[in-house]
């Protein structure tokens, strides 16, 4: 009796299956298209808002089945499509999409409620994968899945590896079952241009590496409407390459009053991954490191001494800046303009006076204001004179100019306002510091904060 028991235990134990590498037999990779979308694999089409991720998936869709030509003239065999959306509505979007795109609307369905005991709910891909898979056996000729955004199948946090993992996998275990290509869109990380593309997709770095295939978008540098899908990665194939696209909205004939966009694919690219995504990176995403950049830089310009903004413009030039980052790295910086006491009035660049302290009774320390230094003559000037004080107002109006980054035409406009009113005579050195003096003794002001 014991023996029976025993062996019943050891049937119902938990165990691990071994599989003999020589029991496998080898198989290619089954293209949907080669180089990109492969069968039962899962892929990440990721980028940046504005670059038609979404756009492009509905492109996929319209060449899987209808049969059409994918940007490289392969075409596949027709299937069927199916597209979990999290985002974008069906009726007014996705939809005129898919007829823009040449989609065979037949072939293509859309994951809706998760229907139970008499109740609906939304479709949760932790709890319904089985049920789905079933839906899809009745299609019988499923090609390609489309979730979009592939973050909305993680329930926990997506920042962190095993939850991905864990999230993701019922999906990629159905379209391994079923034989289709699974394709996540999603977003690149804000902030992150530059960096390896893997490290670009946002949340966590399981998301590029459980993909076998991952795709970029991006803006082409110095292209308004010109874009590029590049591979980033592929573990299935070559990756690296990829081809051109812009958008097109075309008016749909049969549907009065709807419009869609539409990808009209161009030429193919060459070069890797990081080439190319950091060559037609985006400038927003350029634009933080640069105005670092310009601020370390302008720092270090004025730290001798003001400086004519003629001569600012002039070094700014030199060293491959825009004026208009260098503006914006003035306020950042909290360097003001200033005009000097001068016959011929030029304006300055000069940074911001150091700021008063108190001492141990709470009275303020007179600061030595010299505008400039002992040793730091403005420069393009033979002679040292005192820099004049002029009307607030005036400057507010230039500061105000500046701020809102007018045209270089606009500024030097509003410069040669100020010239055509030159400040008062300038103030001795003795009186100009006497001024100041009276000023620092004065308690601070005190911040006042909306109800």
């Amino acid at each position: 009796m014991a023996g029976i028991e025993e062996q019943a235990a050891r049937q119902v134990m938990p165990r691990v299956q071994l599989i003999v590498a020589a029991d496998i037999k080898p198989e290619p990779i089954r293209w949907i298209w080669p180089g990109y979308l492969a069968r039962g694999k899962f892929h990440v089409l990721a980028g940046a808002p504005g670059t038609g991720k979404t756009t492009i998936a509905m492109a996929f869709a319209g060449c899987v089945t209808s049969g059409n030509a994918f940007p490289s003239g392969h075409r596949p065999r027709a299937g069927s499509v199916l597209v979990w959306t999290g985002e974008d509505d069906p009726g007014d979007t996705l939809v005129p999409r898919l007829i823009a795109a040449g989609a065979d609307r037949a072939r293509v369905h859309f994951v809706g409620y998760t229907a139970m005991d008499g109740e609906r709910r939304p479709f949760d891909p932790a709890r319904d994968v089985d049920l789905l898979a079933q839906a899809a056996a009745g299609i019988g000729d499923v090609g390609l899945i489309v979730v979009d955004p592939i973050v909305s199948a993680v329930s926990g946090d997506s920042h962190k590896n095993a939850e991905v993992r864990r999230g993701l996998a019922p999906l990629v275990d159905l379209a391994a079952r079923i034989d289709a290509a699974l394709i996540g869109v999603t977003h690149y990380s804000k902030g992150t241009g530059g960096r390896d593309p893997l490290e670009r997709v946002t949340g966590s770095i399981a998301f590029g590496a459980l993909a076998r295939v991952v795709l970029g978008t991006v803006r082409m540098e110095g292209e308004a409407r010109k874009m590029m899908m590049a591979r980033a990665k592929s573990n299935i194939g070559p990756d690296g390459g990829g081809f051109s696209y812009v958008f097109e909205q075309i008016d749909l004939p049969d549907n009065p009053g709807v419009s869609a966009s539409r990808i009209v694919w161009g030429e193919a690219v060459e070069g890797t991954a990081r080439e190319l995504l950091q060559e037609a990176d985006f400038v927003q995403d350029r634009a933080a490191p640069a105005r670092e950049e310009a601020e370390d830089w302008l720092r270090e310009l004025l730290e001798p001494g003001p400086m004519a903004t003629d001569d600012v413009k002039a070094e700014a030039k030199e060293a491959g800046l825009s004026w208009a980052t260098v503006r914006r790295a003035k306020d950042v910086i909290g360097a003001r303009p200033r005009k000097n006491g001068f016959s011929d009035a030029r304006w300055f660049w000069a940074l911001p006076d150091p700021k008063p302290t108190q001492n141990g009774r709470g009275t303020y320390l007179p600061v030595k204001v010299s505008t400039f230094a002992p040793f730091d003559q403005p420069r393009g000037f033979q002679a040292i004179a005192p820099m004049s004080t002029f009307d607030a107002t005036t400057e507010d109006a230039h500061q105000g100019h500046e701020d809102a980054h007018v045209t270089e035409d606009a500024h030097q406009a509003t410069e040669d306002a100020h010239l055509a009113n030159p400040p008062q005579p300038a103030k001795t050195t003795e009186e100009f510091e006497d001024a100041h003096l009276d000023r620092v003794k004065a308690p601070p002001a005190e911040v006042g904060f909306l109800p």
